[in-house]
């Protein structure tokens, strides 16, 4: 079928499945379950009021348990079990965190997981922040905003394979089609296998990230900045404060909630970063990271109970950022 034909198909079988359903859960609530009638009609009108709401919530609670509780609880199990021959599984208990914990690959993820915790969101953060400030300074600000913010819409594979030719290196002696290369070899440098080189080529890996997130900071943070009552502006540049001070003494303070929220928001993507490692290095030389660690167990050695471990770790991981976020944009609400 066609691909527009088949979109069409689904936008109209799904908003009008919407509609019938909750034109049907509201009739047969009001006029089957509790009719406003007889001598029950107050009573039976409240409780229709009192049951109304989670009809609207019931879908939603119901994706949500199959998609996102169904597979937690599951994976869990998995992570407690482990293959056998003829197809089946053994519980083990908690052999397959033992054996994870054990081996030098999960190591290697989690130290470069802090890695990139560490450098990214502040980077990222810290890069959004400063272009946010500058580009509403200028008078083309809004074009150096646009461009900074283009990244956003490139799929991670699609950026890593940008930065893949940027980092890319050809034999000595040969033009360098790779940027870095080239302007290395300018300098009286060797061509460098970048990717190949231990520590830099995380840093490297970083850098793509970085760009990516950049703009996401940029504009959350120049909204925030544009919150900012003049007033209190003012009155620091009437009593001679400079730039930086207002900057960094005025402007920042007042927007703090706003940069712990980005800055945990990144953290995020960084605990989930996939497609940059597997496309750029596919975790080779030092690069491995969570999300990868848990892909080759699962879908490469076919190590269902390791790789559910590695998945729990990174929920873990997670979670507490998540309800975190939560709980300070209710905070914020209020």
């Amino acid at each position: 079928m066609n691909p527009a034909l088949l979109g069409l198909i689904t936008i109209v079988l799904g908003v009008g499945g919407c509609i019938g359903y909750f034109w049907l859960s509201n009739l047969l609530l009001d006029t089957v379950i509790f009719p406003p009638r007889g001598p029950n009609a107050g009573r039976n009108i409240n409780r229709a009021n009192a049951i109304r709401p989670w009809l609207f919530l019931a879908p939603a609670l119901l994706a949500l348990g199959l998609y996102l509780a169904y597979p937690v609880v599951a994976t869990f199990w998995l992570s407690l079990n482990d293959r056998v021959a003829g197809g089946g599984s053994e519980f083990v208990g908690l052999d397959n965190y033992v054996q994870m914990f054990g081996e030098s690959k999960f190591r290697e993820a989690i130290l470069n997981n802090m890695m990139w915790l560490v450098v990214v969101p502040a980077a990222s953060t810290a890069f959004g922040l400063i272009a946010a400030q500058l580009t509403d300074r200028i008078s083309w600000g809004n074009i150096a905003k646009s461009l900074i913010f283009m990244p956003m819409a490139i799929s991670f594979v699609g950026a890593s394979v940008i930065w893949k030719l940027i980092y890319d290196a050809r034999p000595p002696g040969t033009d360098q089609i790779g940027v870095l290369n080239a302007l290395w070899v300018a300098f009286g440098g060797e061509p460098q296998q970048w990717l190949t080189i231990p520590g830099w080529n995380n840093l490297l890996l970083m850098i793509v990230l970085i760009w990516i997130q950049t703009g996401f900071a940029m504009v959350i943070l120049g909204a925030a900045l544009r919150g900012i009552p003049e007033e209190t502006v003012e009155a620091a540049i009437v009593d001679g404060a400079s730039p930086w001070t207002i900057f960094f003494r005025i402007k920042v303070p007042q927007i703090m909630p706003t940069i712990v929220v980005v800055w945990t928001t990144i953290t995020l993507v960084v605990l989930k970063v996939f497609d940059i490692v597997l496309a750029m290095t596919n975790g080779q030389w030092e690069t491995q990271v969570l999300a990868n660690y848990m892909y080759d167990k699962l879908f490469r050695s076919f190590d269902w109970g390791v790789g559910s471990a590695a998945a729990m770790i990174i929920m873990l991981l997670v979670s507490p950022i998540l309800i975190w976020n939560v709980y300070s944009a209710n905070k914020e609400m209020r």
